[in-house]
């Protein structure tokens, strides 16, 4: 029997189908306005990067007549030309960007996590005054001449693949994140590992680092990203040239194709805009960037579940 609600008039009606017709309804109008937004968005993000790639493949005199156009009017491959003109450097500096990466991202999760993990356990009874001493660093530094200093004099660290490494090897933004998702690790299963005798380094190895994947595929892409795009570290402690990183080559070749272009203007030897410099700038984004859009794929799955590191404790 249909449950019916009874009016002032004795008759009853059944209001359940018109219910469900109204909630679905309503859950197809929210979906029509979320697919909506998320596809402007994704729009909004990708035209900038379409606009990157075509002003790459854009001669310069088009691009200084014309300004950036999303559709090439007068396709050129002069810019990929001198950014590939010596392959050999080319691939020297991706080489030195992906040890240092590599290396850079795999012992600043391990430190990171392991840092974490201590801090996280409330049995250790001094992780509060570590914890100030970490985040009293993100207030007040020594400055850039006492660093150069201790980098240059005293750890004699110049012109070596640890001086890209060390400076950015903890960051204690990150600690903090780890540590809130870890706190969110139930304690029992730590207290179970202890009652079957495992030791503080197979709990965190077989147990919390397993657990945490999402967390550390999280950090690991910021750790991964800030070692990519490095280059100040470079400039300030690299001088062979066998060293350099990819962004401190591209920072040089676009500094020296910026000194060419001013001095052919103030010689009027040749016509300047045959120098793609705004297009290189494009061509340059593209090298640099295309690595980081192709590892991006294998793990969005666990940077999506660490955005919500520390929603459920923190």
């Amino acid at each position: 029997m249909n449950a019916t609600v009874s009016t002032a008039g004795g008759t009853g009606t059944d209001l359940r189908p018109a219910a469900r017709k109204h909630k679905s309804k309503d859950r197809l109008i929210l979906a029509i306005i979320g697919y909506t937004a998320l596809t402007l968005l994704a729009l909004f993000c990708i035209f900038p990067f379409l606009l990157v790639v075509s002003s790459s493949l854009t001669e310069e005199s088009s691009i200084i007549e014309n300004g950036f156009q999303l559709i090439p009017t007068s396709f050129s491959t002069e810019a990929y030309r001198i950014l590939f003109e010596y392959p050999a450097d080319m691939l020297k500096a991706y080489a030195v960007t992906f040890t240092v990466t590599a290396l850079g991202t795999f012992f600043g999760l391990f430190l990171t996590s392991m840092t974490a993990y201590v801090l996280s356990r409330k049995d250790f009874k001094w992780r509060n005054t570590f914890s100030f001493f970490f985040f009293f660093t993100t207030l007040f530094s020594g400055g850039l001449v006492p660093w150069y200093l201790l980098i240059v004099n005293y750890l004699e660290l110049k012109d070596t693949l640890i001086v890209l490494i060390l400076p950015m090897l903890m960051n204690v933004f990150y600690i903090i994140v780890m540590k809130s998702f870890m706190g969110s690790i139930p304690e029992a299963i730590v207290e179970s590992a202890k009652i079957d005798g495992a030791g503080d380094f197979q709990i965190y190895v077989r147990f919390i680092l397993p657990l945490s994947k999402p967390a550390l595929a999280t950090i690991g892409l910021f750790i991964a990203l800030a070692y990519w795009n490095d280059w100040y570290n470079a400039l300030l402690f690299i001088s062979n040239e066998d060293l350099m990183p990819l962004q401190y080559y591209l920072y040089r070749l676009l500094g020296n194709m910026d000194g060419m272009r001013k001095a052919m203007m103030a010689s009027g030897a040749v016509i300047t805009t045959n120098l793609p410099t705004e297009s290189l700038k494009m061509a340059m984004t593209i090298v640099a960037t295309g690595p980081i859009l192709l590892a991006y794929p294998f793990i969005q799955r666990y940077f999506v579940q660490g955005l919500t590191i520390g929603a459920v404790k923190g």
